[in-house]
This record gives C-alpha cells, sequence and structure tokens, in this order.
C-alpha cells in the first residue's frame, strides 16, 4: 500500500504521517520526488492503515499495490532512480560502462585491463576477486589478495571498482574495496545476503539469475530494498535456455519490460549473455537500442591466456573499437558514452 502526500506537503506534514504509521506498526518507505512524496506503507492490516490515512488532510489518496515487488515497483517510485557513485552516475542520459577481467589473476593483468579501458572511455573497472565457478576445481580468484590488487589499481587509475560478493560473511570486506558491490546470478536468491545488503549505504549490482523469470529477479531486488539500501542497478545476462550456440539467451526484452515495472537502472553483460566475444559487439549496440543504461564487458590483455572466460573476452584493441562504435549507437536514442 502507497500513501500519496497531497502537492505541496510540508516535511512536518509527512514526518506526522510516517510517525503514525510507525505507531501503528508499520514499516515506512519515503520516495520523494519533484512534484510529491509517496509513503509505501509495509505490513499487514492494511484496510486499518488505509481507513486511518483516508482520513488524515495531508493525503491525496491512497492506493493498493497489486504487484508482489512493491518498493521496486513504479508505483511506489514513479519517477527513475539515479545512482550517484562519486562522479559518475549510473541512470541517467549518459551509459556507463563497466569493463575489465572476469578474474583478477595478478596485478600486472589488472592493471593493463584498467589502463586499457580507461583510455577507451570506461568508468568502471569489473573484476573479480572471489569467483563462483560451476566446478570446485576451476580457479576460484585471489580472494583478498584480488581485493588488494583492485585497491591498488584504483589509485593509479581512478576508475570505480565493481566486484562481486559471494556470501554475507564477507560483505565488509568486500564493502571496503568496492564502490559497487555485485552480486552474481548464482545469489541473486541468496536472501541472506541480499537482507544483508540491504543494510550497508553502498550501490549493489544485482544479476538476473540463471533462469529467473524478471518477477523473482525484481523480488530479489525487493530484499536489498526493504532493508533500506535503495541503490540497487539490475544486470540482464542471459537466462539459460535450449540453445546451445550460445553460453546462455541474452534477454533483451527484460530492459524495457523492466524499466516499465521498476524505477531501478537496468545495465545488460553482453559477454555472459552470449559467451562468445564475436557476438559482443553486436549485442552491446542493442542493448542500446532497447534502452540499456549501461554495459558490462569482459576485457582481457589477452584472452588466450584467461585462466576464466576468455572466449567472451574481447582484446583492448577490441574494445576500443567497440566503444568508438558505440558513441554513434547511444546519441541514435538520445544519450551519450
Amino acid at each position: 500500500m502507497i500513501v500519496v502526500m497531497n502537492p505541496g506537503a510540508t516535511q512536518k506534514d509527512v514526518t506526522k504521517i510516517t510517525d503514525k504509521l510507525k505507531t501503528m506498526g508499520y514499516g515506512v518507505h519515503l520516495s520523494t520526488g519533484e512534484n510529491r512524496t509517496v509513503i509505501g506503507v509495509i505490513g499487514q492490516r492494511r484496510e486499518e492503515a488505509a481507513q486511518a490515512m483516508e482520513a488524515m488532510p495531508e493525503v491525496e489518496q491512497v492506493v493498493f499495490i497489486t504487484r508482489p515487488f512493491k518498493l521496486a515497483g513504479r508505483e511506489f517510485h514513479p519517477e527513475d532512480t539515479v545512482i550517484n557513485i562519486g562522479n559518475t552516475s549510473v541512470g541517467t542520459d549518459e551509459v556507463i560502462v563497466m569493463a575489465g577481467p572476469c578474474a583478477i589473476e595478478n596485478e600486472d593483468q589488472l592493471l593493463q585491463a584498467a589502463e586499457a579501458i580507461k583510455a577507451a572511455g570506461a568508468k568502471v573497472l569489473r573484476a573479480g576477486a572471489f569467483k563462483p565457478r560451476t566446478s570446485p576445481y576451476s580457479f576460484q580468484g585471489l580472494e583478498k589478495q584480488g581485493l588488494q590488487f583492485l585497491n591498488e589499481v584504483r589509485a593509479k587509475t581512478g576508475l570505480l571498482i565493481v566486484t562481486e560478493v559471494m556470501d554475507q560473511f564477507t560483505i565488509d570486506e568486500v564493502a571496503e574495496c568496492a564502490d559497487i558491490i555485485q552480486v552474481g546470478a548464482r545469489n541473486m536468491q541468496n536472501y541472506y545476503l541480499l537482507r544483508e545488503l540491504g543494510k550497508i549505504r553502498k550501490p549493489v549490482l544485482l544479476k538476473r539469475g540463471l533462469s529467473a523469470t524478471i518477477e523473482e529477479w525484481l523480488m530479489a531486488a525487493e530484499y536489498i530494498l526493504s532493508g533500506g539500501n535503495y541503490d540497487v542497478i539490475l544486470c540482464e545476462r542471459g537466462i539459460r535456455t535450449f540453445e546451445p550456440y550460445t553460453r546462455n539467451t541474452l534477454d533483451l526484452s527484460a530492459v524495457p519490460l523492466v524499466k516499465q515495472l521498476s524505477h531501478l537502472p537496468v545495465i545488460v553483460d553482453p559477454s555472459h549473455g552470449t559467451g562468445l566475444s564475436g557476438l559482443v559487439p553486436a549485442m552491446s549496440k542493442a542493448a542500446l537500442a532497447a534502452g540499456s543504461d549501461g554495459l558490462m564487458i569482459e576485457v582481457h590483455p589477452n584472452p588466450q591466456e584467461a585462466v576464466s572466460d576468455g572466449p567472451q573476452s574481447l582484446t583492448p584493441d577490441q574494445f576500443r573499437n567497440l566503444m568508438e562504435e558505440l558513441k554513434g549507437v547511444a546519441a541514435s536514442v538520445g544519450r551519450f558514452i
């Protein structure tokens, strides 16, 4: 249920309503737009709250939300969410590109990739210190040493950092390093982890699960939002289907659909979405045309020697060429890189 305040309602009016709801035992989430404030009401006995709110002169209307994702939905937050990270914003007309190797192998490899993507125009370095792998015998990442390398490379390049957290026990050490904390596809429904991420005040990039529906994806975001962390970036990275020629099926229709349903920014990972470096440029361009707020692209100094995801990684030269091509696509849909 949401309570829509009258246009021009003062902060005192909003406080009066939220205090009353809290005394009645409800959870309260505020969404303040340019013209009015919306109060999300969480709890049982919604009819009781509705009757009380409709009697308040400061309230314009009470609306019951039928979709299960209350806070992620546009009923609660009609305007697009913009997430500010340092001097970079996700969810504006600027398309934010995050790029780098799948896994951190050593400091030199990471620095080479970082310098290359920065020179090409990327704003965020993506690289995994902790690597969830299908096989327990595959490279699992450098873990804490990888985080140290990320800190050192950020100091040298000034790039923002996005890296993955594996569980609720390592959130603090990852948060000390990362500007954006990534929840990978395999952890999208790790609800203990999502609840803990709701308690921190740092942006979370939430990847869609391998076989997750759009509603399940948004409900996973709801766990984070309900904890009070409203800085969530959704990432479409392909879903598992019957098609064997690509690693996953990149669901680009999810981008405009989710942007209709939710106010949260959406980016696309064409590298995992296809598993083939030769398809990444075309799918990157298509993602921008579909309305994506950003891209996450794997770039490795030498993909043939990569310990993880080499076949889907671009070389620095390929990435530079792609970034030039993307500028034209972005301009054609009223955006820029």
